[in-house]
């Protein structure tokens, strides 16, 4: 037995640890989603129009992309460390952690505001606060199955995907299957997400919108995804120095397996 019992094993507290980064990072990105914000604007450049399948557009985000990439950065090192139980594990504890939010956001929506309350942030120009309350943490039900049903999904695939191409190239081009994975994951989640909410849902969006927004949407998380790169080897290196170069080595090769 590790001294300390199990949380004295410091591949134990670092899985800890990572699951928790994990799920709160996708539990606040689809909270926050429901803000939609400009690039340009935010970044104080000209608008930049997109022109595709007939739709023309702005560079328009949700706010949970700025969790997203940390999330894809997570899901890596825990497979490349844990494999495939580990994301899995991971994923659905993440999964029912979204919907245990959203059934007390609801339930909290439902709640008899005080009279004084929904009056209390008029002075920030706020008329209703019920109202505001119920907008931002009320997502339709339809965007809430198409995210979780696109991130179950997503993930799956991207542990499949990473482990395929580490069994091709082992220990080397840690780049690749981090990326790759991604890229494969995540065209299915981009897609699925929107179809889900706005094709099947009730704003039936024609199919050029839907491909268009699908089209932009996965290609900053590509970029995302490639921007990380650098980092997925400080992080790597920084795992091995913090579990030891021998314990590392046997994490990762119980994980390729």
């Amino acid at each position: 037995m590790t001294p300390g019992g199990p949380l004295g094993d410091r591949a134990v507290r670092l899985f800890v640890a990572l699951a928790a980064l994990f799920c709160v990072n996708t539990v606040l990105a689809e909270f926050i989603g429901v803000k939609i914000f400009a690039l340009e604007d935010t970044l104080g450049l000209a608008p930049l129009e997109w022109h595709l399948f007939g739709q023309t557009g702005s560079l328009s985000f949700t706010a949970g992309t700025l969790l997203w990439p940390v999330v894809f950065l997570m899901t890596d090192i825990v497979n490349e460390f844990y494999g495939r139980r580990g994301v899995r594990m991971v994923s659905m504890l993440a999964a029912g952690l979204i919907v245990y939010g959203f059934l007390f956001a609801f339930a909290a929506i439902a709640l008899a505001p005080a009279g004084w309350w929904v009056e209390a942030a008029r002075p920030q120009g706020v008329e209703d606060y019920q109202a505001a309350f119920a907008a931002v943490f009320g997502q339709g039900l339809w965007t809430i199955a198409g995210s979780l049903v696109a991130f179950v999904l997503g993930q799956l695939i991207d542990v499949a995907v990473f482990h395929r191409i580490r069994r091709a190239t082992g220990e080397r081009w840690v780049w690749l299957r981090a990326t790759g994975s991604t890229a494969v994951s995540q065209l299915v989640d981009s897609f699925v997400v929107l179809y889900i909410a706005f094709v099947l849902g009730p704003q039936k969006w024609p199919w050029s919108l839907f491909l268009a927004v699908s089209s932009v949407n996965y290609a900053y998380k590509m970029l995302a995804a490639v921007a990380l790169v650098p980092l997925i080897y400080l992080v790597r290196a920084a795992i091995t120095r913090y579990l030891g170069p021998a314990r590392a080595a046997e994490l990762r090769a119980a994980a390729a397996h």
